[in-house]
């Protein structure tokens, strides 16, 4: 079976949750079927590069997104299947469908009705990519959620859609590249002692991502604990600003504040969380959340919302300790958050505990090789018997 894999993330253009996931997932789906990849920007060798159509260098994004699309739909003629991720990626499964009569398979990573504040970055692109979205997820063959909670939003988002074709697939790690390490060159390179307490964050500077909530609640922090904050990629200039405002003032307020506002390199991510005493997702909105599995892969406890996926990773009391998040009450949310990180910090040794239970959690139930396999059963269920070859 040869399907076509369409997504705008693909290593080494790699910013969120979905390139990490089709950066192992391909891998793992390459020892079982023949899968030829097409991503947005620069060549790979092992992926078909697509790009924006001249003339549209100035134009908004959104058109730009689609113009890439219809790019991938033309170059997917021959494959049995074609398999999306991301709005960004979804008009050309949706079109490479019609135009080449093919199924068409979505995994759901977000959605952007869950999504309002991406309004303030995309302007009426937001609308745009929220049409796509819808028009692709309701002619869909097979919707894969990456959570049961992901599952929920895409039914109560899209209720047009026939429940027995959105299937719960989990996002996987690889408990060999994320794993506990000694070094602590990178940690030492910015300044981080990492024989005193780390609470760390990583992860984009979103609205979604929760940041704020995180550095409005460090200020109730141990103040013999530092807060390392892996935070790049703004989604906007406004929220660039409220970051440094925010940052600032907490540093005037405490000691050990350290904001790397890059994308680490992976050696230096293991070397964050695998040093850190409590990792932190402050989340308002996450389908599963694979910086949590990563925090556990690499044995550290992790503290975390209750929101989407998050429950289905962090086991409550066990790996970690989950926060009620609530919109409508913000303060109380960010107290909590600041609670249960107090709690492991003045417990080193229940937060060690969590860790090794969070990594043997990570090891036996997240593998991508059991992602792929169950991927793969799906596009069985939407192909003809006859595609498939003993």
């Amino acid at each position: 079976m040869r399907i076509g894999l369409l997504t705008r993330e693909y290593p080494p253009e790699v910013y969120g949750g979905a390139g990490v996931h089709v950066g192992f997932l391909v891998p793992r789906l390459r020892e079982l079927i023949e899968v030829d990849v097409h991503a947005f920007g620069a060549p790979r060798p092992d992926a078909f590069a697509h790009n924006p159509a001249p003339g549209l260098e100035h134009a908004n994004a959104a058109l730009q997104t689609l113009s890439v699309d219809l790019a991938m739909t033309a170059a997917t003629d021959g494959v049995e299947l074609l398999h999306s991720h991301t709005w960004y990626a979804n008009m050309a499964g949706h079109l490479g469908k019609i135009l080449h009569g093919v199924p068409h398979v979505i995994t759901a990573h977000s959605l952007e009705p869950r999504r309002p504040w991406k309004a303030e970055q995309l302007g009426g692109g937001y609308r745009l990519s929220s049409w796509v979205e819808r028009t692709a997820y309701e002619a869909a063959d097979a919707i894969i959620a990456v959570s049961e909670g992901m599952r929920a939003d895409v039914l109560d988002c899209y209720p047009a859609l026939d429940p027995a074709k959105v299937h719960v697939v989990r996002n996987g790690i690889d408990s060999a590249a994320y794993h506990p390490v000694t070094e602590t060159d990178a940690l030492e390179s910015y300044g981080i002692d990492p024989e005193k307490p780390i609470v760390a964050f990583v992860g984009r500077i979103t609205r979604q991502k929760g940041v704020g909530h995180l550095i409005a609640a460090a200020h109730r922090l141990d103040p013999g604990a530092q807060l390392v904050l892996c935070a790049g990629a703004p989604d906007t200039p406004e929220i660039a600003e409220e970051t440094r405002a925010a940052v600032a003032e907490l540093a005037e307020s405490r000691d050990g504040v350290f904001w790397i506002q890059k994308m680490l390199q992976p050696a230096e991510v293991r070397q964050v969380l695998s040093h850190a005493t409590v990792f932190v997702c402050p989340s308002v909105y996450e389908p599963l959340g694979i910086v949590n599995l990563e925090a556990m892969a690499c044995g550290t406890a992790v503290v975390a919302s209750d929101v989407g996926g998050i429950p289905e990773v962090v086991d409550h009391d066990n790996t970690g300790l989950l926060v009620h998040y609530d919109e409508h009450s913000v303060e109380a949310y960010r107290e909590g958050l600041a609670d249960a990180i107090n709690v492991l910090l003045r417990d080193p040794s229940r937060a060690q505990a969590m860790g090794q239970a969070g990594r043997d959690r990570a090891v036996n139930e997240f593998a991508w090789s059991t992602v792929a396999a169950q991927t793969v059963d799906i596009y069985r269920l939407v192909l003809p018997e006859s595609t498939f070859s003993e």
